[in-house]
């Protein structure tokens, strides 16, 4: 565009019409000067083919010379401003009414219509039809996404056979009882199977010989602890021996608790024991007491070798005989830790999806352009590693305080054994896993670090693939598709981590490799003091932000390309508009 600037005095008005910016004139004159040649004569611009006219341009008017920067939108003046004033140029009165006409169209807003006027038939039509193919995209993905949380829990009663209970009858192996005919051993294993010839939602119950434990009920607990078996049945091996004595001789120290054991682990997975393996368990020992009471009580009174008035002094001997103790080796406590092991842990997913939004306008600031501090962009390599290194460090602190609410709230992080010798203490200044401990904190003193390490590498593990994953899809659509990443990623990772993948279908096999499993098994380890993995979750944890690392120069690229099309798209839109003007 071309401005005729002259410094004179605004009095110079004649009634003539003037030149708009829109307007043409023949060629860069002294007189008239194209915006390319708003520069001081002695700088190298774009426009060389206009720098004779620009010299005798600056020669008529020295007090027009402007400060540029190496950017044709960012100028300031150097020196005071000229009043620079469009020369009235005198037109016939025809075209003088004509262009203020148009002046005043162009400056006038045009006025607002009902929804039904017919100049917005066509936009109608447009808003409708995209309205309707986003409504559809947006149930489509609804019910694919949803499907996936869903379907972790459709057929888990039909599943429960792969929960295996180990039933171990120690009664008749070598040792102090071994002449007593088992008793106690058999009824239990012959109700178990009753249970699962009854119910088709039953438990994988599986007897074990004892000697696979080498006689040691011990052994059985361990293999509990060992995520080997999800729960197990002990009987042990003087069940029947002392509750044949208790009534022969009255004994009434006699515990039914003593004959049998229940072993679980309820900090492995504790939706599954609340809601289906220890429901089934405490029915089954309900049952199982409440027959074998009547049973043995009848054999009893029909037994005329046994003395009424004895065994009257243990009556607990007669009914209910048996009971079954209640071990769980490692209780889910205290509640206040439920958010930091299970739901809490989506927060870390939707923190560091957030944090992009909320750190992106405060990146870009090193290479869009400010008027008010003009200055070149950054380079695009080292706009990446600034952008890596300012993204992991945001993770690190918001990470740390996700971490400092757990121990705001009083979650156990120090507990540590008791001095050995102790049945608590394993001989190697860890926690016995066969005992039932609660809050075994597995490092001691030691385990609040390590959780936050843990967090850490989790929130860059997920946050790396929510940055990406944003980058890539603003690229591919003007739809807010990260939104719907968003809870794609939080339900797949919700699905696979707060739940047994053990009890669902085959298709969620995939989980074993997400991020968020891996941060609750090593939680529940550091907190609960569950089985160890953590060498395998900070593995997996680790190999997610090393793709996610390599893939964020990719997705900035993608981003940038993106935002040049965007800018050339636009460039041309104003260009063909400024043609439509002319």
């Amino acid at each position: 565009m071309y401005h005729r600037a002259v410094a004179h005095s605004p009095s110079e008005s004649n009634g003539s019409t003037y030149i708009a910016e829109d307007d043409t004139t023949p060629d860069c004159t002294h007189e008239f000067v194209c915006e390319d040649c708003l520069s001081p004569p002695d700088l190298n611009e774009k426009s060389h083919n206009h720098a004779p006219n620009k010299a005798a341009f600056y020669g008529a008017n020295p007090a027009a010379v402007r400060q540029i920067t190496r950017f044709g939108s960012m100028r300031r003046l150097s020196t005071p401003p000229v009043t620079k004033q469009v020369v009235p140029i005198p037109l016939d009165d025809d075209a003088s009414a004509d262009t203020i006409d148009e002046e005043k169209a162009r400056s006038v807003p045009p006025t607002a219509v009902g929804f039904w006027h017919v100049a917005l038939a066509q936009t109608r039509k447009e808003v409708f039809f995209k309205y309707i193919e986003t409504l559809f995209i947006l149930c489509i993905a609804i019910m694919a996404i949803l499907s996936i949380y869903w379907g972790v829990l459709f057929d888990v009663k039909e599943k429960l056979h792969k929960v295996k209970v180990a039933v171990v009858s120690f009664e008749g192996t070598p040792g102090l009882y071994e002449a007593y005919t088992p008793l106690v051993g058999p009824f239990i294993r012959t109700a178990c199977q009753a249970e699962m010839d009854s119910h088709y939602d039953h438990l994988g119950f599986v007897f074990v010989d004892p000697a696979d434990f080498n006689y040691d009920p011990i052994q059985v607990r361990l293999a509990v602890f060992e995520e080997e078996y999800w729960a197990a049945i002990i009987i042990n091996a003087n069940a029947t021996a002392l509750l044949q004595e208790a009534v022969a001789t009255g004994n009434t120290s006699y515990d039914p608790l003593g004959a049998a054991q229940i072993v679980y682990n309820q900090a492995r997975d504790i939706e599954s024991y609340n809601f289906y393996i220890v429901p089934v368990l405490g029915r089954l020992a309900l049952e199982i007491t409440s027959t074998f009471a009547a049973t043995w009580a009848s054999s009893v009174f029909a037994n005329t070798t046994l003395d009424i008035a004895t065994y009257s002094r243990a009556p607990q001997a007669v009914s209910p005989g048996i009971s079954f103790t209640l071990l769980n080796l490692r209780p889910f406590d205290p509640p206040s830790a439920i958010p930091t092991i299970t739901i809490g842990l989506i927060y870390l997913i939707i923190i560091a999806f957030f944090s992009f939004t909320f750190f992106i306008p405060t990146h870009m600031k090193f290479i869009l352009p400010n008027p008010t501090n003009p200055h070149p962009p950054l380079k695009f390599a080292q706009l990446i590693l600034y952008r890596w290194l300012a993204t992991i460090t945001a993770y690190f602190f918001l990470s740390l305080s996700y971490s400092l609410v757990s121990l705001a709230f009083q979650i156990p992080f120090n507990h540590t054994p008791p001095p050995n010798p102790s049945p608590l203490n394993d001989g190697h200044g860890h926690w016995t896993p066969t005992e039932p401990i609660l809050s075994a904190n597995y490092l001691g003193h030691a385990t609040f670090p390590v959780y936050f390490l843990l967090n850490f590498t989790g929130m860059a593990a997920l946050g790396l693939t929510c940055e990406n994953m944003a980058m890539f899809l603003s690229a591919l659509s003007p739809l807010p598709y990260s939104a719907l990443f968003l809870i794609w990623w939080v339900i797949t990772n919700v699905s696979t981590g707060f739940y047994a993948i053990e009890l669902a279908s085959d298709f969620y096999k995939w989980g074993y490799a997400w991020p968020l499993r891996h941060i609750v098994e090593g939680s529940k380890t550091l907190v609960f003091g569950t089985k160890s993995r953590l060498a395998v979750n900070f593995g997996v944890l680790l190999a997610w932000v090393l793709v996610g690392s390599l893939l964020f120069p990719v997705a900035c690229w993608v981003m940038r390309w993106k935002a040049g099309k965007d800018r050339r798209r636009a460039a041309e839109a104003a260009k063909k508009l400024g043609e439509v003007k002319k």
